[in-house]
């Protein structure tokens, strides 16, 4: 190796793939399950040779011993996998939005195989998924991602001590955010649903006799998802400007 590049340049760009590997393999739409392994570790690699200009200040000297190599590997590894996680978090968003669309609208036991997870998931959360997905590649969103990774040398120094409780609440603010996030996309279902309940069930309380069931489950589908429809070119842009404003602050 020493005829194409020195042994610091290969520690150097080693240490950043351990940290961009471990990102790529959880970024949205980038790490989805259904991309190969080795086209993810190999777009992994030609960012850290990318990347190697832009952050070799910040990269610390070549450890003396093995056990330091390993472990500052090791902290690169946890950091990507860290910060990959919480970007993954906001398609965790669509798939709550999904789930609750598929209670209020009767569909929940509609599964549909999700090629971004390893299992089946609600159809219509499965739909709001690939939307997102779409979203992220359409807009240039994936670009923001590679200033994140640059960004997240700065924010966390290489050769330092992994910051596991400034990632840990970061990670448990995110998850709650994503969650509420994901219940006001679904909103005009839900107000759609409880006025709809509250009118079946005075006409059942009105009109014992009539089966209110029968009339009302039909109903329900067609117009919840009729609501679903017209809301989602909304969810899209809600969901893409507090992803985007996200990336933002990290960026």
């Amino acid at each position: 190796m020493e005829h194409y590049a020195l042994p610091a340049e290969v520690y150097a760009v080693g240490l950043i793939f351990s940290r961009v590997a471990a990102m790529v393999m959880l970024l949205p739409g980038i790490g989805e399950t259904s991309v190969p392994p080795r086209i993810r570790l190999a777009l992994a690699f030609l960012l850290s040779l990318i990347l190697y200009p832009l952050v070799r200040t910040s990269l610390p000297a070549i450890p003396a011993g093995v056990d330091g190599l390993f472990g500052q590997v090791a902290v690169e590894i946890l950091i990507g996998l860290g910060l990959g996680a919480i970007l993954r978090l906001f398609m965790s968003a669509l798939a709550v939005t999904g789930e609750i669309v598929s209670l209020q609208t009767t569909l929940s036991f509609a599964q549909t195989t999700n090629p971004t997870q390893a299992e089946p998931t609600a159809t219509l959360g499965t739909f709001l998924t690939l939307i997102g997905v779409t979203l992220v590649f359409a807009t240039g969103l994936h670009q923001m991602f590679i200033a994140a990774m640059v960004k997240s040398f700065t924010l966390f120094a290489p050769g330092h001590a992994p910051p596991v409780k400034e990632i840990g609440a970061l990670a448990v603010r995110m998850t709650a955010e994503t969650f509420a996030l994901g219940v006001q996309l679904a909103a005009p279902v839900i107000v759609f649903s409880l006025v709809f309940n509250v009118a079946t069930g005075l006409v059942a309380r009105v009109m014992p006799q009539f089966q209110v069931f029968f009339a009302a489950t039909p109903l329900a589908l067609l117009l919840g998802l009729s609501v679903f429809a017209l809301s989602t070119g909304l969810i899209g842009l809600v969901w893409m400007s507090r992803f985007t404003a996200f990336l933002d602050r990290l960026g």
